[in-house]
Parts: C-alpha cells; sequence; structure tokens
C-alpha cells in the first residue's frame, strides 16, 4: 500500500469580493480560505468528503479554536497557495496547521493552526472518532519533529523562506 500524502497543497484565486478597500484579504476570509483548500484537498488526495460524511451521518467537524499570524497581504486576484497537513488527533479532535504562501511560496502570507472538534448534529454534542476514522487519521498524521508553540512555530517557517 502507497502511503498517504502527509501536507496537501492547493492554489486559489483571491477574489475581489473578499477583500476590504485597500485590495487586501479581508482577515476573516482567511479563516474561509484555507478551511475550503482542506476541504477540497481531502477529497482530491484521499477521497475524504467532509460532506458526503456529515450528510449521510450527520458528524462532522467543527472550528473550536484558531491561532491564525498574517505575515504577508494576500492581494486581490493573486494566486496563493495553501499548505495543510493534520498535526495530531484525539478520540474527539483534530489539530490541523495550514500554511498560506505567494504563487512561488516566496512570501508566507499566514500560519493557522486549528483545533476542530468532532460533533454529532442530532445530539449537539461532541462525537467519539469511529475506529475507521482513527486509523485513517493516523495514516496522514505529520506531527512537527518536537512540540513549539505557535510563535515558535512561525519562526521556524519564516527560517526557511
Amino acid at each position: 500500500m502507497n502511503e498517504m500524502k502527509k501536507v496537501l497543497e492547493s492554489k486559489m484565486k483571491i477574489r475581489f469580493h473578499d477583500c476590504d478597500p485597500f485590495n487586501h484579504l479581508n482577515n476573516s476570509r482567511y479563516l474561509d480560505y484555507i478551511m475550503t483548500a482542506r476541504g477540497d484537498q481531502l477529497i482530491d488526495n484521499y477521497n475524504f468528503d467532509i460532506y458526503k460524511i456529515l450528510n449521510e451521518q450527520n458528524v462532522g467537524w467543527v472550528m473550536a479554536q484558531t491561532q491564525i499570524s498574517y505575515l504577508a497581504p494576500a492581494l486581490v486576484m493573486e494566486e496563493v497557495v495553501i499548505q495543510t497537513r493534520l498535526l495530531s488527533f484525539s478520540e474527539r479532535s483534530l489539530h490541523m496547521e495550514a500554511l498560506m504562501w505567494s504563487q512561488d511560496k516566496s512570501s508566507l502570507k499566514a500560519v493557522m493552526w486549528a483545533k476542530l472538534v468532532h460533533f454529532n448534529l442530532k445530539t449537539q454534542k461532541s462525537h467519539a472518532h469511529h475506529e475507521t476514522l482513527m486509523t485513517f487519521f493516523s495514516s496522514i498524521e505529520n506531527p512537527l519533529s518536537h512540540p513549539l508553540s505557535f510563535e515558535e512555530r512561525i519562526k521556524t517557517v519564516k527560517e526557511v523562506i
């Protein structure tokens, strides 16, 4: 069996209606672009459709916590590269990382960490991941080489540029 890709990547174009009067991507829209990219990447790379799971099983993942650092503006009509990965997981949650880059990856635009909680729409409560999900997550998990705070992680990524 082939090893699963651990860092997923896709491109998105920054649209006018998502920008502020300075032609910068609005801060709140970074989360939308990143989460949209992640959902598409999961389908494209793993055939893992979170929307289908939501519709068929009434369970999904809700964002419970985010940390984001805006490092350079994403501009209207600019094509950006969004990389995502699963840093860790537990019985009821996922911890993911996203990096938004310029098209040539010379400029880091944003770093985001998010905690997503598995949620049951019927019970309106957090929900334990099924064993098959836990197995899947273990196959794509890509933790940092050693524990870092969010601020330390930003420094290490910026040093690579």
